[in-house]
């Protein structure tokens, strides 16, 4: 795995964050007067961030969001989550196995979040999880942000690894699509939060569980 660089989205595929997150929405909506969010029609939005998951649960309460009005309302998400960022969130299943496995064999890692970095290096120290990455780039990091292939390109370039033995590993088309436009394959895992099935996105390879990971990624890396 020597010169390998393997990228990873966080929220629903590296760590089930799902438990924290919906704590800190529903603490949001619970001082707006409104009733819990439905996780189904909520969770898909965490690829995008939390001002996504905000308007779309309000939505779909029947609310109207004031774009001006959205700033406070993250504000105050980010502070509630950021005291409670990993009460119940946890890796995966065989994640750290995997992790340590890659490190092990000389393979670079990284992360490619739309999560804020600092809130994605808070998460990944509160787990233990910070070691094994070379670097960790949020969606607040650059000018752009996934989708947009500049993000993963640079968290590439960060973790000093060659985006032409790189791979891409996330549950979102936000994950999927920034790996097609920047030229990296794509390892989708099927047990995140997409509003549809991982196979819709077409990535190389799909995974049901994280043992399945260097298989994958050898896969997707020999057939470049």
């Amino acid at each position: 795995m020597r010169g390998v660089t393997v990228v990873f989205d966080l929220d629903g595929t590296m760590v089930d964050t799902a438990p924290d997150l919906m704590a800190a929405l529903d603490h949001l909506l619970v001082k707006l007067g409104l009733p819990p969010s439905d996780p189904e029609v909520v969770l898909p939005e965490v690829g995008h961030g939390a001002r996504a998951m905000i308007d779309r649960a309000i939505h779909a309460l029947g609310h109207k969001v004031d774009p001006a009005d959205l700033d406070p309302m993250v504000e105050d998400f980010i502070a509630y989550y950021r005291d409670n960022i990993a009460v119940k969130s946890r890796p995966f299943p065989g994640f750290e196995i995997e992790i340590a496995w890659l490190a092990r064999e000389g393979a670079r890692l990284a992360v490619c979040t739309n999560k804020r970095e600092d809130l994605a290096w808070k998460l990944l120290t509160e787990l233990k999880l910070d070691s094994y990455f070379h670097a960790v780039l949020g969606g607040d990091t650059l000018a752009v942000r996934k989708p947009h292939p500049g993000h993963l390109l640079a968290t590439i370039e960060a973790a000093d690894g060659d985006a032409t033995k790189a791979v891409m590993v996330g549950d979102s088309a936000a994950d999927i699509d920034a790996a097609r436009a920047a030229g990296v394959p794509s390892i989708a895992v099927d047990f995140g939060y997409s509003g549809e099935p991982v196979s819709a996105l077409k990535p190389d390879a799909i995974i049901h569980h994280f043992r399945e990971l260097r298989v994958a990624v050898h896969t997707v890396l020999n057939k470049r």
